[in-house]
């Protein structure tokens, strides 16, 4: 009768220790697939931000063009009146 219960206790013990073992390992795999999710979504996000800072870096240069065009016009308006008011006044 001893070594029966003997042999139940060992067996349950080796039961709990492998399913014990197992656990940890199970959330282990969880903890590395969820940072794995995250340096994932950190990625995107770095690569959607490289996107944003280069779209806005085109519409800036395209606006400074768009601005030197304009100063250039208005300086060329502005010197012809300014011919034209002289030439009126001689």
């Amino acid at each position: 009768m001893k070594k029966s219960i003997l042999s139940i206790t060992i067996a349950a013990l080796l039961g709990l220790g492998v399913v014990s073992c197992r656990e940890p390992k199970s959330d282990a795999e969880k903890a590395a697939d969820d940072v794995e999710e995250a340096m994932d979504d950190a990625g995107d996000a770095v690569e959607e931000a490289a996107d944003a800072v280069e779209d806005a870096a085109e519409e800036t240069a395209d606006a400074m063009e768009d601005a030197a065009e304009e100063t250039g016009e208005a300086m060329e308006e502005g010197a012809e009146e300014m011919e034209e008011a002289t030439k009126d006044e001689m």
